[in-house]
């Protein structure tokens, strides 16, 4: 196949679920509507509610933004797919979509480290917690976070814009993923596939051994207390934590931590599913669920609305 004349405005298909009959549009608005508003509801609680203004609720806070963010950039463009047959997207639009995707996406992985690393200070140190996460450290780690997402997503983009297409423009996907679209390259892949393992290995891998460590020093801790009811408590704040951990990992790495010849579009289009849909939606569940004071602050909103 030949590459075509490419420029910033050429014209991209992005078929979304026509191989995926089963998927219905009021499923997808009802996951999206519901993700904003649960994601909402914790952002506004925390800021509304003195009692929460923590280091752990201000990084739940922020983990909500960025799950709103990061649903935002895909879900317009995907519940697109049920009105009309497929979406056309110049290069750049799909490439500032996947930008800010990745983008996002490398943010939370990094916010959840960081999450680990304030329940470790938390359960491990807890004399000098408030020491530690003071308001200008918690702001440096969030600020940090969101760096590092940005610099980590720069090297796919720009590869993806030097590389060729051929004469089919066709993305067998739901939005611009960086997977999908190798598949209409012309020019060898191998080395944007050999930097998305390298990267994706140095930004999912070293994280999860971070928390790792992490959760090792904590539950050891956790074991020292004598209390019961202290066990418990701080059990049920950490497994919250492990639960969305797991979820969003693994989903990630069924995605993104194995080349592309060895799955389908169908299946990467599933797993992307996964962390792009359910993971947000679960999120303000899972640390809402079972944690009382923040649910005894919901309450008192709603008493004074």
């Amino acid at each position: 196949m030949e590459r075509s004349n490419l420029s910033s405005e050429e014209k991209f298909l992005i078929v979304g679920f026509s191989d995926l009959p089963q998927l219905r549009l009021p499923l997808f608005l009802l996951i999206y509507l519901l993700t904003v508003v649960g994601n909402l509801l914790i952002m506004t609680t925390i800021y509304s509610t003195l009692c929460l203004h923590t280091p752990m609720y201000f990084f739940l806070s922020n983990l909500s933004f960025i799950d709103i963010s990061y649903t935002s950039v895909i879900f317009p463009v995907m519940l697109g797919h049920f009105f009309l047959e497929g979406i056309h997207v110049t290069l750049t639009e799909c490439l500032l979509q996947m930008y800010f995707f990745m983008v996002m996406l490398c943010t939370e992985v990094f916010f959840l480290t960081v999450m680990a690393y304030d329940r470790f200070v938390a359960i491990c140190n807890p004399l000098r917690y408030l020491t530690i996460m003071n308001k200008a450290m918690c702001i440096q780690m969030a600020a940090v976070s969101g760096a590092l997402g940005l610099i980590e997503t720069l090297p796919h983009t720009i590869a993806v814009y030097t590389l060729s297409f051929c004469e089919s423009h066709i993305i067998d996907h739901f939005f611009c993923d960086v997977t999908a679209m190798m598949k209409i390259y012309c020019t060898s892949t191998r080395g944007i596939e050999i930097l998305t393992c390298i990267l994706s290995a140095l930004l999912t891998l070293m994280s999860f051994v971070l928390k790792i460590i992490s959760y090792i020093n904590i539950v050891s801790s956790i074991l020292k207390i004598k209390s019961v009811g202290g066990r418990n408590k701080s059990f049920s704040t950490c497994t919250s934590h492990l639960t969305v951990v797991v979820l969003f990992y693994g989903s990630l790495a069924s995605t993104y931590m194995r080349p592309t010849s060895t799955f389908s579009i169908k299946t990467n289009k599933i797993s992307s599913l996964v962390y792009i849909a359910l993971t947000p939606l679960c999120n303000p569940i899972i640390y809402s669920l079972k944690n009382t004071e923040f649910k005894n602050a919901v309450r008192k909103t709603k008493k004074t609305t």
